[in-house]
Formats: structure tokens, C-alpha cells, sequence
């Protein structure tokens, strides 16, 4: 049974799950634990009219964003769009719906889709545009904001390791968001760095059990991006004493 769950190509995993006007659910933080071989898919199948769900839409060239320059996706669900021009030029100019939450609410919200809890209050965003539309109670003596669960029809998300049976181990940064997301719809597809024989994972080492999986490939063609680099001089005390830069960005 569980030998159904591999597939042999991105076209196998995606058959018989994809429509227009859909919810999708996009593991990973910045580009790191992407799920690059799945999203490289979604584009070349055109479907359109997407909702996505990501903690944000990839950086100029990379990720989403060739989702979004294909014109496939209608809304975003996210909780970063900064680093990403084609996204802002597309929301500033009416084409992007955009609902931005703040990111723990926005973690909290796909974890709670998963454990099949409706709604829950948190006190972030009250007080904030956040917050307008949505119900407000008081709770010994503090207002809290009343969010919704988040689902998907789709979830892909990216792990470090995989087995047959769907089991997954995610590495460092990807275990942003994929964990959460692989529960919390319909279908969830994970593409894996290496896939391994039932059994030969530690069981306490698992992150997402196999029950959440339905399908599962080898994914291919992994590179460490940097999102942005930032290198700066020393400051002028030091001026005339050659020194090393700095450089920031995401390196896992």
C-alpha cells in the first residue's frame, strides 16, 4: 500500500489533483525549504486562479515568484512580501489580492486548520488594520482578536528525508511552516532531498508522520539561495586596515 505513495515524476504526483481557482499551501521560510521541484510543476501545468498559502512569494526569479510572473496565482495568504518587486508591483496595482497576517498568527492559523480547530484569539493585531472586520472578546481584562483555522486543497512541502510510507524529517529552517502545512489539507504531496527504505528512519526523529502524506518524490537540483546579500565596509576607524565584509542572508 505504502509503495503507492512514491511517485516517479512531479507530472505522476500532481494527476487528478490540480483545478483552477484552488487553495495551496506552500511550505517554507524565505527559500529555504522551498518546495522547489513541486512549484517548478505547478507552473508548467498553467493551472490558474490560485490561492496560495506561504509565509511569503519567494525572491525576484526564485520560488513563487514564478508562480505569480506566470500569472497563476489571484491571491496570497502571507506574512512577508518584502522581498519581492513583482509582487508589490502586482498588489499596488490591483492584480495581487493580498491577505497579510502577522507571522505567528499566520503559523498558528495553518497548525490550527490541521488539528481541526475553527477559530481561536490571540492579541496580536488588535488595535491594527489586522484586525478590522473580525470578532473581538475580552478575556480577563485584554481584548483578543478572533482568527480563523487555514486549509488547503493542496499542500507541498519539502523535507530533508522521506521514506515509502510518507514518513519526513525536515532539516533546520525548512521545518518553518512545512510541518504545519502537511496537516492541514486535503492532499499533500512531499518532495524530499533523499528517499530512503521503510525503516530506516528514527521513528523519534520524525516530524511529520507518513498518515499526513499522500504522495511523495525524489526531488532534484537543490541550491542554498541567498535572498539578499548586504555587504558593507568597515566603519572609518578602520579605514585604512583592509577587514573582511559583511555579508547577510539565508544560507540554510
Amino acid at each position: 500500500m505504502s509503495r503507492r505513495k512514491i511517485h516517479p515524476s512531479t507530472a505522476s504526483a500532481l494527476d487528478g489533483v490540480l483545478f483552477d481557482g484552488m487553495t495551496v499551501m506552500c511550505g517554507g521560510f524565505g527559500l529555504s525549504g522551498n518546495p522547489e521541484t513541486l512549484i517548478e510543476a505547478l507552473g508548467v501545468t498553467g493551472v490558474k486562479d490560485l490561492t496560495v498559502i506561504s509565509n511569503n512569494c519567494g525572491a525576484d526569479g526564485l520560488g513563487l515568484w514564478t508562480l505569480l510572473n506566470n500569472g497563476q496565482i489571484r491571491k496570497m495568504v502571507s506574512s512577508y512580501v518584502g522581498e519581492n518587486k513583482l509582487f508589490a508591483d502586482l498588489f499596488l496595482s490591483g492584480r495581487l489580492e493580498l491577505e497579510l497576517n502577522p507571522q505567528g498568527t499566520l503559523a498558528e492559523r495553518i497548525r490550527a486548520g490541521g488539528a481541526g480547530i475553527p477559530a481561536f484569539y490571540t492579541r496580536t493585531g488588535v488595535g491594527t488594520v489586522v484586525a478590522d472586520g473580525k470578532p473581538m472578546e475580552e478575556f480577563d481584562g485584554e481584548t483578543y482578536v478572533r482568527e480563523r483555522w487555514l486549509r488547503a486543497d493542496l499542500a507541498i512541502v519539502k523535507a530533508w528525508k522521506g521514506d515509502a510510507e510518507g514518513n519526513l524529517i525536515y532539516r533546520k529552517t525548512a521545518r518553518n511552516f512545512n510541518p504545519e502545512m502537511a496537516t492541514a489539507a486535503a492532499v499533500t504531496i512531499a518532495e524530499v532531498e533523499e528517499l530512503v527504505p521503510s525503516g530506516t528512519l528514527d521513528p523519534d526523529q520524525i516530524h511529520t508522520p507518513g498518515i499526513y502524506v499522500n504522495r511523495i518524490i525524489q526531488g532534484h537540483a537543490y541550491r542554498k539561495h541567498i535572498e539578499q546579500r548586504t555587504v558593507r565596509a568597515r566603519p572609518s576607524r578602520a579605514a585604512d586596515v583592509p577587514g573582511p565584509a559583511i555579508a547577510t542572508g539565508e544560507t540554510f
